[in-house]
């Protein structure tokens, strides 16, 4: 029975390839997707991982995805839908195929949350968009508005505003919380409308987005409108297997869960923060926990 299967190629999923690689375990990478990086893939400018000054998250996420490779690490494409306890270790149900396994790597990542206002559904994808450097391109010229005020939300704004006539930044709050840089270029952008203390109550059109209604009585007309309030972790599978918290799964810096011989790494596991830098470490902390494990049984 193989060591290990790594579910996930995020950041902490290519950690944790490189890591198990140079520890000689018997491992495969299960991806959902056919392109590697997770969240990075959304992210046009970084700027704050360790030795790029800057780079667009594509390229760093093929960057990890090489290194990967390079060390040997076998990668394969298939949907995990069902996670099952064996005498052995663990199943690892997938759409086309099954993997039996000793240990789990869960580097499942997370999604964008939806805002749940009406309108939202039933025009997403015809103006509504949870990322903007895969839809921003469409709205060339056009007036947009970005929903969130973390970091996320804020280098949306920016990145619009290169593209966009206008760049309305809506948050909840009275002040932004995102990193003060972000914040600085936010606020001496003189495309980007700071709209504070206010939320958008629905999203209006009949085709295509039109306008927001916000709760202060307040209407925006615009073209689009890209949502960036945060992650919904993808924990469903493990669901009754590992304790959760809010959603996240239950674990430590040792990315020790519940589940006897499953370990959640990057932003599915509970933290105090969500970046490139602490998905990479939870790669190599999951690894030496692994590694721990399976030299005890």
């Amino acid at each position: 029975m193989p060591d290990l299967i790594i579910i996930g190629s995020g950041p902490a999923g290519l950690s944790a390839a490189v890591y198990a690689s140079n520890a000689m375990l018997d491992f495969k990478v299960i991806e959902k997707f056919s392109m590697s990086g997770g969240q990075m893939l959304n992210t046009y400018d970084i700027n704050n991982y360790l030795g790029f000054e800057e780079v667009d998250g594509f390229t760093l996420g093929q960057t990890f995805r090489k290194h990967a490779e390079s060390k040997g690490a076998q990668f394969v494409n298939d949907e995990i839908v069902k996670i099952l306890k064996t005498g052995g270790g663990w199943r690892v149900r997938g759409n086309k195929s099954e993997y039996d396994t000793k240990t789990i790597i869960y580097a499942a990542g997370a999604n964008p949350k939806k805002l749940g206002v009406k309108g939202e559904l039933e025009l997403a994808g015809r103006g509504v968009s949870y990322c903007a450097t895969c839809d921003g391109n469409f709205f060339r010229d056009k007036i947009t508005a970005v929903v969130g005020g973390g970091d996320v939300a804020l280098e949306d704004a920016l990145y619009l505003a290169n593209i966009s006539s206008e760049v309305y930044l809506i948050h909840r709050r009275n002040e932004l919380r995102g990193a003060k840089y972000l914040q600085d270029k936010v606020k001496n952008n003189g495309k980007i409308k700071l709209v504070l203390s206010d939320e958008v109550e629905e999203i209006i059109g009949k085709n295509s987005v039109e306008a927001l209604k916000l709760k202060s009585g307040g209407e925006l007309k615009v073209d689009g409108v890209f949502i960036a309030v945060g992650l919904e972790p993808n924990s469903k599978l493990l669901d009754g297997i590992a304790d959760m918290e809010n959603g996240f799964i239950k674990a430590g810096e040792s990315t020790v869960t519940s589940a006897e011989g499953i370990f959640a790494a990057g932003d599915v596991r509970t933290k105090r923060l969500r970046q490139i830098s602490t998905a990479v470490s939870d790669g190599a902390n999951a690894v030496h926990s692994v590694e721990e494990y399976l030299n005890k049984t």
